[in-house]
Order: structure tokens, then sequence, then C-alpha cells
């Protein structure tokens, strides 16, 4: 099945809105969980990117009160909603949310200990620039984790997949996730484009019946 993109920035109130309200706890939380694994044990600089509405940066600073995030989204409106989880949470002196572009950050050379990413892979046209800026602004022996969905071969399975999320989901919400799904990468998609933006020690993986992961593993040879 052909790559079909969707809209690389969620930015209307009603996508932000809708998105935020579905209920992502679970793989949120198992996403913040493995993590925080793979950074430093004590002090250490987090990027986010693509935080969106700001839920993933709260757990990580819940289980991990001695980091610094920061957590970029290009997304106005996420970043209203995210800096609402915030504040709600308390983290405002531990979470600095930004409106940056993932392709072109505007840090310093191997400046962070931790670069994570949720399902933004699948909104990027091309994601080459994202995992070289990925490459550029993590220490060389920093961890990486980034996570997105994968597309599915034809698309009898996409519908597969899009009927197993449920009833709880609107006929909107599920539009929304049947576009990523279609926007998607396959496996071998990233793996190419993380040995062409030069990602050493990475390793790939299928995670789910619909997710791949790329991890590494902080080590303090930084």
């Amino acid at each position: 099945m052909q790559r079909q993109l969707e809209p690389e920035v969620m930015d209307s109130w009603q996508e932000a809105s809708e998105y935020d309200a579905m209920d992502f706890t679970e793989v949120n939380t198992a996403f913040a969980e493995e993590a925080v694994v793979l950074g430093p044990p004590e002090q250490g600089l987090v990027l986010d990117v693509g935080t969106g509405p700001g839920r993933i940066p709260v757990l990580i600073c819940q289980m991990r009160s001695q980091w610094q995030l920061v957590a970029i989204d290009m997304a106005q409106n996420m970043l209203k909603i995210a800096a609402q989880h915030v504040q709600q949470a308390g983290l405002q002196e531990h979470i600095r949310l930004e409106l940056v572009d993932a392709k072109l950050l505007p840090y310093e050379d191997g400046i962070f200990d931790l670069v994570v990413s949720n399902s933004l892979v699948h909104h990027l046209p091309d994601p080459l620039p994202f995992f070289a800026e990925i490459k550029r602004v993590c220490k060389p022996h920093g961890g990486i984790f980034i996570r997105d969905l994968f597309r599915p071969e034809d698309e009898a399975t996409m519908n597969a997949v899009v009927a197993s999320i449920g009833d709880e989901y609107d006929d909107y919400q599920k539009k929304l996730f049947r576009d990523s799904l279609h926007a998607a990468l396959t496996l071998d998609e990233v793996n190419h484009l993380i040995v062409t933006a030069g990602l050493r020690g990475v390793q790939i993986y299928q995670s789910s019946d619909r997710h791949w992961t790329a991890q590494r593993s902080w080590t303090s040879s930084n």
C-alpha cells in the first residue's frame, strides 16, 4: 500500500482537542516507562520531539524528577493543551514547552542526554531531516527512543487495525487514526532513514501489531 500523506501539523483546535480526548493512557505510560530506562540514571536534559498535548513529558517527569525536559511541537493549539497538563501536574519548573520545527532544531550540537519522540514521524513528508537533527543534538552516546505507527501492507489489514481500536472512539477519531496509518512508514523505510542519517547503535524493531520502535541506551561514556 502506497504512503498517503496527511497534514504535517494538526493545528486546528478541533484536531488538537479531539486528539487529546483519545485515551492513550496505556500506550503513553508504556512509552514513558520504556523511555526512562534508556536515559541517564541521575540528572539529564531530555528532548521530546512532537510532544502534542504534552502528556508524555509529564509522565516522564513524574518518573524522573531529577530530569529537565524540553518539549516541542509545531502546533500552537497542541502546546496550549500541553501547557494546561504541565500546570495541572505542577511541573512548570521541569518542562519547557517550545514552538519548534522538528526538522530544524534551534539547539546546539550534542546537548541532550536523551531524545524521545512518539507518533511524529508519520506526519513528516520527508522524515530524513528529522533523523539527521536527532543525531546532531543528541550526545554521541545519548539515549534515543522513537516510536510510531507502521503502514499496513494492504487496505484490508488497515481496516482491521482501525476496527480494533474500539467503539469508544467516534468516527472523526477513527478517521484520524486511519489517516495516520496510511501516512506511516514501513519498517524497511525506517531502517533506511536511520542508516542514511548516520544514527549508530540504534535498535529498530516492530514493538506491537501497529508500532515500530527505534531505541538506543544512554551510556556513561558521555
